[in-house]
């Protein structure tokens, strides 16, 4: 087997580029689900929100177990491509398959039945995605061990995947509207992204053939006690606990989007598109100074400082109304330059702690580490979308089948405000006590990881 070590070079720009296009695929995976499944299944299959919202949260419940069992095999995994690479093709076949099924609902007889289609479609989906991501995610940390170059990789990761969340969130909703809305709608939508997704995974695969890889350690504990290992990693801990409780307010947001757009800005798609672009663009054109920034006062206050603004941000939309579209935008905007910063730390602040972890062990467990973090990631997001349906719900709205028009009463509009505007600023704050925990500097990493320097 040919094996790469990762070295303090500089990563190849076509490598960084070849490895980040995958993220488009899966920044279009995570983000249209979240963003456009409750609001499909209450306002077109006719589910009541609270039981829509456990079709979000049950297959992200799947991953909590699925994701740290992938990052073991890929752990354990020998290949000429590498551990992590025959995943990412497999990965890429058979997730554009149940992406496109999962909103081509046949017609049911009930709501019961068109919940339990869409949630074991979207179950089958994201098992497809963990196959991919998870290997995906732990690869930068055998491509370097360059503190700073992989704050530089991770960066093109996050810019090609805010470029995924942007087709995603613009082009979904819009597709939906162009192809007539209702189920023939979303069904069109979910054939054309689902082989927009593919595409940008598979190009990953190829275009990361020659990058580092390391090969396995020669034995590996049981997948439990790898996972004490990882809990017990401290800086990893914090990190994940952290962006456990960020990504409670980043679901709600995501899952509200289409309630507060259509109901409190009386918009439709198209005002959905909109605030997609506001919030993605900027997020891209960010990254460079987030990667200043983190130079200048290290990763983890400039990740605390993109969560404080992103928090600050996010009640202003109270005061959003159909005549204050601009100020709407504007403030979105200023939510998508905190969200550059949001989304690249946790990732490459990932794997300095699996350096930790391997300095002490003497193992390269990437994929168990990573597995956990996007189990984390997804029961976030997961737990966020449950919220905002039971919030929903509780606060009286009332859910239709395409076609219908339903006037909401005014608790109904109360709750959307609350989850998108306040919600999301309660769960943004309370990450910070806990990111401030996070003690892992570049002087320290290298003290744990290189004694004497």
């Amino acid at each position: 087997m040919t094996s790469a070590t990762p070295s303090d070079d500089r990563i190849p720009t076509s490598t960084c580029v070849g490895y980040g296009v995958g993220s488009v695929g899966t920044g279009m995976f995570a983000s249209v689900p979240g963003l456009l499944l409750l609001f499909f299944l209450t306002d077109t299959l006719g589910v009541a929100a609270g039981v829509a919202g456990l079709a979000v949260f049950v297959p992200k419940f799947w991953d909590m177990v699925t994701d740290p069992v992938m990052g073991t095999i890929s752990d354990r995994t020998t290949s000429r491509w590498g551990r992590r690479r025959p995943y990412l093709l497999a990965g890429a076949v058979t997730l554009p398959v149940f992406f496109a099924l999962m909103f081509a609902v046949p017609e049911f007889e009930s709501p019961r039945a068109s919940f339990l289609y869409v949630t074991a479609m979207f179950v089958l989906a994201a098992t497809a995605f963990t196959i991919f991501v998870v290997p995906y995610v732990s690869m930068p940390a055998e491509m370097t061990s360059s503190y700073h170059e992989r704050t530089r990789i991770m960066s093109y990761r996050i810019a090609f995947m805010s470029v995924g969340i942007l087709v995603a969130g613009a082009a979904a909703p819009a597709i939906v509207e162009l192809a007539g809305g209702g189920r023939g709608g979303y069904a069109i939508m979910g054939v054309v992204l689902g082989l927009v997704c593919g595409a940008a995974m598979l190009a990953t695969f190829f275009s990361t053939r020659r990058a580092a890889f390391t090969t396995k350690a020669e034995v590996q504990p049981p997948l439990r006690e790898q996972l004490a290992v990882a809990l017990r990693n401290r800086p990893f801990l914090v990190l994940v606990s952290a962006m456990l409780v960020q990504l409670f307010g980043v679901a709600i947001v995501l899952a509200t989007v289409p309630f507060y757009a259509t109901y409190i800005l009386k918009g439709t798609g198209f005002t959905v598109t909109i605030m997609f672009v506001c919030l993605i663009l900027p997020a891209v054109a960010a990254m460079p100074l987030w990667l200043r920034i983190s130079r200048r006062i290290g990763k983890s206050r400039a990740y605390m400082a993109s969560v404080a603004v992103f928090g600050v941000a996010t009640p202003l939309l109270l005061l959003g109304s159909p005549e204050r579209l601009p100020f709407v935008y504007a403030v979105v905007a200023v939510m998508g330059l905190a969200y550059g910063g949001t989304q690249l730390f946790p990732f490459s602040m990932l794997p300095d702690t699996i350096e930790v972890d391997a300095a002490n062990s003497g193992m390269r467990r990437e994929g168990v580490f990573s597995g956990v973090l996007t189990a984390a990631e997804k029961v976030g997001m997961a737990a966020g979308g449950l919220l905002a349906g039971v919030v929903l719900q509780g606060f009286g709205f009332v859910e239709s089948v395409a076609g219908q028009t339903v006037a909401q009463p005014d608790s109904a509009l109360t709750g959307i405000l609350i989850a998108f505007c306040v919600l999301p600023a309660v769960f943004f704050a309370l990450s910070l006590p806990v990111l401030a925990r996070y003690d892992l500097s570049e002087e320290r990493l290298n003290a744990l990881t290189q004694p004497g320097v």
